[in-house]
């Protein structure tokens, strides 16, 4: 399918601030929506320069989808079509989790937008599977892309293998593999938005010390006038670190945050687990759930201001160091790797990349369906590791779930949020790994 001519920035504009509102569904179900609503239905992009753009996103750290919307916003309409589309996508989902964080902390009940959100969750299982299905159909290109999905989906929901090393072996094999036997094509669509190799080096250098400079300068600036003293210069470093390290999506870095959020700034294990619920059922990237850890060490921490006030800002510094970098990592990258789009060897890789997503596309909506459908998932009967859970006793993992009904209980600050199923699969989930992290 050839992509139509690029819309107007106002189009664009409009489309990504819906975007902000629906994008429910985890990174899958994102993903999906938009490869419906750009390729499939308003064929502003083309199916080839799509995928290109998501195994990009997949390589770099950070929240693929919300990547793969300034990625995509940044070849329909430049860099102010990136900037516009990043933030909205992330905005909209930032001021309600902000409001659901300070109920949470306040003591409010939650009960009532637990229910509302819980009811989207067999809708999140029908979107994960058509994001199976639909990029499925058109990334995976013959038996060789097909043995790929099929293994990577295996290695991720049976054995347990890390994303990032699935990502790799992906790459590897389609390096040696070539793009002709997972059936790529070529095709020239759409506007070549990459320079010259001088235009480019330039505009690295110039990116990289302006990226650089809106991401650190705001950060600065804040602890200037709460002084270094305070606990926002702790998050901002912190989590800051997280979007440099969380390659693998959220869920490949959610554990080590888990452990820290507890250790550095003395949250509860049920803090933990009530934002994990919260993230999952609010629209927005799943790392999301780190404002609500900020918002909540800052207000515990407020200093000489009203704790409100102080989770306000600490929820904004967290946002701004978690997904600032994001935007550096596409601008950098994506004219590089747009100009390769025609090398053989890269995108034999890259679309081995895609067909392996398409097997953890699978394995999301296989875990997912699991964590709605049933109330109980036991560990499969071949693991016998134990790993602290969120309470700190021991909890099976590294694959498994631990769906549960939701607690009539209220989710105030004193009160326990492990009966909300969503999180519990979570956790089941991310526990697996929260051994090997916290020792980083």
């Amino acid at each position: 399918m050839q992509g139509s001519v690029a819309p107007s920035f106002g189009d664009a504009l409009r489309f990504w601030l819906k975007l902000g509102f629906v994008n429910f569904g985890g990174p899958t179900g994102q993903i999906a929506i938009m490869h419906e609503e750009l390729v499939t239905r308003r064929r502003w992009l083309g199916e080839d320069r799509f995928l290109h753009a998501l195994s990009f996103c997949l390589l770099l750290p950070g929240p693929e989808a919300q990547q793969l919307a300034i990625c995509t916003g940044w070849l329909l309409n430049g860099t102010e079509g990136g900037i516009a589309a990043g933030v909205l996508f992330v905005a909209p989902a930032a001021v309600l989790m902000a409001g659901l964080a300070w109920l949470y902390a306040a003591g409010g009940e939650l009960p009532i937008v637990s229910a509302i959100f819980q009811g989207l969750a067999a809708a999140v299982v029908g979107i994960v599977a058509a994001a199976m299905v639909s990029i499925g159909g058109r990334a995976v290109r013959g038996r060789v892309a097909a043995v790929v999905a099929t293994l990577a989906l295996l290695a991720i929901f049976v054995v347990g293998v890390p994303f990032p090393i699935v990502v790799m072996a992906a790459a590897g094999t389609g390096l040696a593999l070539g793009p002709g036997r997972l059936g790529v094509t070529f095709s020239d669509e759409g506007p070549d938005r990459s320079p010259s190799l001088a235009s480019r080096r330039r505009r690295t250098l110039v990116v990289l010390t302006v990226g650089l400079a809106v991401w650190w300068a705001p950060v600065l600036a804040v602890v200037a006038l709460t002084g270094p003293g305070s606990i926002y210069p702790q998050e901002s470093l912190f989590f800051s670190q997280v979007a440099v390290i969380s390659f693998g999506g959220a869920y490949a870095v959610l554990a080590y945050v888990a452990h820290e959020v507890v250790r550095r700034f003395g949250l509860s294990p049920d803090d933990v687990v009530a934002g994990l619920a919260l993230a999952e059922t609010t629209p927005g990237p799943l790392i999301l759930v780190v404002e609500f850890y900020g918002f909540l060490a800052a207000y515990r921490n407020p200093g000489t201001l009203a704790p409100a006030v102080a989770g306000a800002i600490g929820a904004v510094v967290t946002v701004w160091a978690t997904f600032a970098p994001c935007f550096l990592w596409v601008f950098l990258g994506a004219p590089w790797v747009e100009r390769l789009r025609t090398n053989r060897a890269l995108r034999g890789a890259l679309a081995a990349v895609t067909a392996a997503v398409v097997g953890v596309i699978g394995s999301l909506a296989l875990t997912v369906a699991a964590n709605v459908l049933f109330n109980d998932v036991q560990p499969p009967a071949r693991s016998s590791r134990r790993s602290p859970g969120p309470s700190g006793r021991p909890s099976t993992c590294p694959a498994s779930l631990s769906g549960r009904r939701p607690s009539s209980r209220s989710v105030g600050s004193g009160s326990t949020s492990r009966g909300w199923r969503s999180a519990a699969g979570s956790w089941g989930w991310c526990s697996g790994s929260c051994a090997r992290l916290s020792r980083w």
